[in-house]
């Protein structure tokens, strides 16, 4: 792998975008110390994926970004790109060149593109460990880094060496496909943890399934039920309607002719009244004759009996007379034009009697009828109130 260009901006003492070109042959930084020569070295490490910050001389990965001066303010982002070009990268251009950017903003981490396409960490890291290469490759020698690589142990002298011979990217493909199969491996496992659980899951909605199918069923038949029920109790209720419809007609027929009767009772209860008050009127009209007949019949009794005691007199008389005949019979004469005119005297009363007696009859029958009329009017009267009051 070849890196031919690096440009930065933002990054530690980087301030202003600047580019850096490798050119065929040896090239090197040259400057007193603390004018960021260190800080290239940095800035190739970090692109290839460097995720610690120590690494990094600072306490977190935002220390990266430029924190400004007493006469320049902070920046809030830094970007660097590394143009490569390697035949054992699997990612190329048109011309055979991979630029690979990383940006980092505060508070929103880290971003990586692969020729402008958005990319993962672990896709960089790939890319360089096909490369024999990367963050912490051997080739690239910091401060210190000598000393550490004579001290270093066994198995960091390995892995020098697999850098060195390429095949340090197997070894990262090796851990990744590892990782990958372990993570095939817990998904079979939950795989075979969620097909039991659906295999229950299955039988509960199966159950479910066939209660569903009886609850249709049974709801089926439940709204038949209803149905027949509604039919039936609107067929009884349209029955209850006619029958009512059909009392109600009654009915109004019953109110009209006890309506009519009613009118006919008023007109013959008027009617009867003014027969009533007719035969009140008569009633006492001859009650009042009546009276003054009895009066009259009263004072022809007493004349006759007055008439009575006269005759007796007379009987007495003529008894007298009788005797006294013989003695008085210068008066005979005198007694009989007396007796004659005595029994005309009680002819013509005798005759007056007889003529009170069956004027008195005729008007006893006149009153008894006008008074059983009147009885016969207020019982009619009585009999059409009682029919009246029912009707109503």
């Amino acid at each position: 792998m070849q890196i031919k260009r690096i440009k930065l901006s933002g990054f530690k003492s980087f301030v202003e975008p600047a580019e850096l070109r490798i050119e065929p042959g040896l090239t090197g930084v040259v400057g007193p110390n603390g004018c960021g020569k260190s800080n290239v070295l940095e800035a190739i490490r970090w692109v290839m994926g460097e995720s610690s910050p120590k690494s990094m001389r600072g306490s977190g990965m935002e220390d990266v970004i430029f924190a400004g001066t007493a006469s320049r303010p902070a920046r809030d982002f830094a970007e660097v790109s590394l143009l490569v070009e390697s035949a054992a990268m699997q990612l190329q251009g048109a011309d055979g060149e991979v630029e690979i950017t990383r940006r980092i903003e505060r508070g929103a981490g880290s971003a990586y593109r692969i020729n402008g396409r958005d990319v993962r960490a672990k896709d960089v890291s790939l890319v360089f460990a096909d490369a024999a290469t990367g963050a912490h490759s051997p080739a690239l020698v910091s401060q210190n880094r000598i000393g550490a690589i004579i001290a270093a142990k066994p198995t960091e002298r390995r892995q020098m060496l697999e850098e060195a011979a390429g095949i340090a990217g197997l070894h990262v493909r090796r851990k990744d496909a590892e990782q990958k199969l372990r993570a095939a491996e817990n998904n079979l496992a939950r795989l075979d943890e969620l097909l039991g659980d659906m295999e229950q899951r299955v039988a509960n909605l199966k159950r479910q399934a066939r209660a569903a199918e009886r609850y249709r069923k049974v709801s089926e038949q439940i709204r038949t039920a209803e149905a027949r029920l509604i039919f039936a109790r609107w067929r009884e209720a349209a029955q209850a309607a006619e029958a009512a419809k059909k009392e109600a007609d009654a009915a109004t027929a019953a109110v009209e002719k006890a309506a009519e009767a009613q009118r006919a009772a008023a007109a013959y209860q008027a009617q009867a009244a003014g027969v009533l008050a007719e035969r009140r009127k008569a009633a006492l009209a001859a009650r009042d004759h009546t009276s003054a007949l009895g009066h009259r019949l009263a004072g022809l009794r007493a004349e006759r009996d007055t008439v009575g005691r006269r005759i007796a007199e007379l009987a007495g008389r003529r008894t007298t007379l009788a005797a006294d005949r013989e003695r008085e019979a210068a008066l005979g004469e005198d007694a009989k034009s007396a007796l004659a005119r005595l029994a005309q005297e009680m002819e013509m009363l005798t005759a007056r009697i007889a003529e009170a007696e069956a004027a008195r009859g005729t008007i006893d029958e006149r009153s008894i009828a006008r008074e059983d009329a009147a009885r016969e009017a207020e019982a009619a009267l009585g009999r059409a109130r009682a029919e009246q009051a029912g009707e109503q």
